[in-house]
């Protein structure tokens, strides 16, 4: 006998699909017509294969973190770059996501998080959206307590402070960009965000002291 009857569709690009979806849209204003008829399959074939809305909602939300920002975190990494360089690189990166994506605009965990507020959103997904939320501060956090240019410029006394206020500029990158700004209007956050933390300073008593 068959092992059962083969799907007809790519799992992979349907999946891709949905997150689309849910990143142009929200969790709340993905409606199971839009998720289908965009994803290419039918209702019978979404429960079978992915289960119902928050199941599907949490695997196109974990595959987002793992193909966006888990790549980018390597570039904290860098080897023989400065660490303002490499912070303003992965800075950089994110932002490009946020401006250039044809799909949809701003952030993918930003958008969809703005709804937990409003309780319509199951616990599992929103429990997981305030766990990727939380991800990029605790990365920065991690990469300023422990890097050692951190720990020789201070920067490492308030790392989680300084975390804060980068994740904050991303997250309103994500705002802006969602909103019709560019890359290039938005660049220039970054560079303030960064000299706001204080490599304005470090860099002034170099000079000062070179």
């Amino acid at each position: 006998m068959s092992g059962g009857r083969k799907k007809d569709f790519d799992i992979e690009v349907a999946l891709q699909s949905a997150m689309h979806v849910f990143w142009e849209k929200g969790y709340i204003g993905a409606s199971l017509a839009n998720l289908t008829e965009r994803m290419g399959i039918n209702k019978p074939s979404l429960y079978s294969t992915f289960g119902n809305k928050e199941a599907l909602f949490i695997q196109a939300t974990k595959r987002y973190c793992e193909n966006k920002s888990e790549s980018l975190a390597k570039l904290l990494t860098a080897e023989d770059l400065s660490l303002k360089q490499r912070l303003r690189n992965y800075m950089i990166a994110v932002l490009s996501v946020q401006c250039e994506s044809e799909q949809g605009k701003g952030c993918y965990v930003v958008q969809c998080q703005s709804e937990v507020a409003s309780g319509e959103i199951p616990e599992k997904a929103s429990m997981l959206l305030t766990q990727a939320g939380e991800a990029v501060k605790d990365l920065l956090t991690a990469t300023l307590t422990n890097d050692q240019e951190a720990k020789t410029l201070g920067l490492s006394d308030d790392a989680e402070k300084n975390a804060l206020c980068l994740s904050a500029t991303l997250r309103g990158t994500a705002t802006l960009a969602r909103c019709g700004y560019s890359m290039s209007d938005l660049e220039s956050v970054i560079e303030h965000s960064l000299n706001g933390i204080g490599f304005d300073d470090c860099e002034k008593e170099r000079t000062e002291y070179s």
